[in-house]
């Protein structure tokens, strides 16, 4: 249909006064507190994360940085909380990439993460620990497999949430190594380290960040990393690569999330507060200490990260059903 000239004028000036609006909401963003929702609860790495990006935020924005942790459901509980408030840039969703790239592929869920949501800047990035309660007659991989075939049907390993890395890491060693380990999920790091201490189950797969002060206080084992190099915060654990299992390599690593229809300006706006937070050294330091690592520079962009989530979508989909995983 053929539009009249003033049709036209009409449509520009209304796309004009819409340009105008979103570059005023960006200028004036934040003007009230900003939430970020954490998936997982308190205690655990990316509840820490986020406390301490809220931190930074806050000092840019001149605006309170509230933390509010949602776990469960795999992430939807998070999920659907961030769907749920207003999509203005004012609540937002640290997360694993996991969470896009394998979850879907786990569970039947009522929404798709690959659809409700957008990454807005890579905040870290880091390989997992294979971990033991000290309990077990094991002190190197070898004798983890050794002690969990000699003990057939009776050996379990945690993760911090079923379907993310933590759980598949697991049936991926089960299929690698000739193990039959059971899985059992968690809502977080915390409660599942304090099951593996306390000798409830016997192994799991979880980050430097929860996994290093109880390995260094003696309080658990560790065998193994999924880093392609070792840990610079830990150098005497071997990568599983190193050790023969180049199947078990893998570095998750976390973002900040928004709604993909939060202004486009107010998505740059929070990219840039990001960014520019993770280039400062205390942060990068921080980081260090705990075995993570920020992006390399020039940060990725926020279409690089669409791409890599895509990627790493269709890959661990071809993992899970080679190992035979079904979704719950």
């Amino acid at each position: 249909m053929n539009m009249t000239r003033r049709q036209l004028q009409i449509a520009a000036v209304a796309c004009a006064a819409a340009f105008v609006a979103h570059g005023a909401a960006a200028q004036a963003f934040p003007s009230k507190p900003v939430k970020i929702i954490v998936g997982a609860p308190p205690g655990g790495t990316a509840d820490m994360m986020a406390r301490v990006l809220g931190e930074g935020l806050a000092k840019d924005f001149g605006q309170p940085v509230v933390v509010e942790n949602k776990a469960g459901g795999a992430g939807m509980v998070a999920l659907q909380e961030l769907i749920k408030a207003p999509h203005d840039g004012y609540t937002i969703l640290l997360a694993i990439s996991g969470f896009v790239t394998e979850v879907p592929h786990a569970f039947k869920l009522p929404l798709d993460p690959t659809k409700a949501v957008v990454p807005l800047a890579e905040l870290a990035r880091t390989g997992l620990f294979f971990v033991g309660t000290n309990g077990v007659p094991a002190s190197n991989l070898k004798e983890v497999i050794a002690h969990v075939k000699a003990n057939p049907g009776k050996i379990s390993y945690a993760s911090y949430t079923a379907g993310t890395v933590s759980h598949t890491l697991g049936l991926t060693l089960n299929q690698r190594a000739g193990l039959d380990m059971t899985h059992v999920g968690y809502r977080g790091s915390a409660p599942g380290l304090s099951d593996v201490m306390a000798g409830h189950v016997s192994y799991m797969f979880d980050a430097p960040a929860t996994v290093l002060p109880l390995y260094k206080a003696g309080k658990i084992k560790v065998f193994a990393t999924t880093s392609p190099e070792r840990n610079p915060a830990a150098p005497e654990i071997p990568t599983f690569a190193e050790l023969g299992y180049k199947e078990m390599t893998e570095m998750p690593w976390v973002a900040m999330f928004s709604t993909p229809d939060v202004p486009a300006a107010i998505q740059s706006r929070l990219r840039e507060a990001l960014v520019k937070l993770l280039a400062q050294p205390a942060i990068r330091d921080r980081w260090t200490s705990i075995g993570m690592s920020v992006p390399p520079a020039p940060a990725p962009t926020q279409q690089e990260l669409i791409k890599t989530l895509q990627d790493e979508n269709a890959r661990h989909g071809r993992k899970l059903a080679e190992i035979g995983f079904k979704p719950e």
